[in-house]
């Protein structure tokens, strides 16, 4: 029995998602030109790397570097089910494959959390600014575990360069912009940007622009603009998009918010 979904998201860096139920088969011995950061939800992956077995349960994450052989099979009866993400090979520095190879599982409940996030932007339309701010926070945090220094990452404070951040966003509400992008034009690292733009204003940069998105559909569902056309205007993909994040900011969902009106004269009973 298999149950699988893959997909190629609109996110640099990600080759392949790939979500899995297998019950009965085994991976023979192969390679992957990527990185393979892999999380299990349910039973456990037994694996073979470098002529070392190692064994893949829930609660841990596992990193599998590119070029260097390894299998998997279920290591119980009823099979596992695994969230795997592929990053381009140069995503993380090369000369940490050794590191990887000794050591591919990361007991790190911080960073496992954050891959989950990773996974559940990855599935929804429209989220790529918060997959790639959530992507980049992920590497930072392998490399500091290949590095043994993931808890020596720089506090470092840079309250113009969030503001610099927010004007371009603010500049860019409908159009959107890439992490990737945003760096180029600020000249600086992304997970730079993620930390500096998320300790200056509470909250990472794709929040940012999407309640800014919220509240321009607010506007333009009271000026009367049916609820597709609104979503579409105020830069979200589809309705969908909209009455996802529009919900969650204020409560109800768009079509409810624009039937709602003002309400009637107050009436006194004597």
């Amino acid at each position: 029995m298999a149950e699988i979904h893959a997909w190629r998201p609109s996110v640099a860096g990600v080759a392949e998602v790939f979500h899995a139920h297998f019950t009965d088969h085994a991976y023979p011995m192969h390679v992957h030109g990527t990185w393979t950061l892999l999380i299990v939800d349910d039973g456990v992956v037994r694996y073979d790397l470098d002529r070392h077995e190692h064994g893949a349960p829930g609660g841990i994450v596992t990193l599998l570097p590119p070029h260097v052989p390894h299998n998997g099979t279920a290591a119980t009866a009823h099979g596992f089910r695994k969230r795997v993400v592929y990053l381009d090979g140069d995503r993380l520095d090369e000369r940490l494959i050794g590191t990887a190879v000794d050591r591919p599982e990361l007991r790190d409940p911080l960073l496992r959390r954050r891959v989950h996030g990773l996974h559940t932007a990855l599935a929804l339309p429209g989220e790529e600014l918060e997959a790639e701010s959530r992507l980049v926070l992920i590497c930072e945090r392998l490399e500091g575990h290949l590095r043994r220094t993931a808890d020596a990452v720089p506090d470092r404070r840079d309250a113009g360069l969030a503001h610099r951040l927010r004007d371009l966003l603010d500049a860019r509400v409908t159009a959107g912009l890439t992490l990737s992008e945003a760096a180029r034009l600020l000249h600086a690292h992304p997970s730079h940007l993620v930390r500096s733009f998320s300790r200056e204003f509470g909250m990472p940069p794709h929040r940012y622009l999407t309640t800014r998105r919220v509240d321009l559909a607010r506007g333009l569902l009271l000026a009367g603009l049916p609820v597709p056309e609104a979503a579409v205007a105020a830069g979200f993909c589809d309705q969908s998009h909209l009455t996802r994040h529009f919900r969650r900011v204020v409560g109800v969902g768009p079509g409810r918010y624009a039937r709602r009106g003002r309400p009637g004269p107050a009436v006194v009973t004597p």
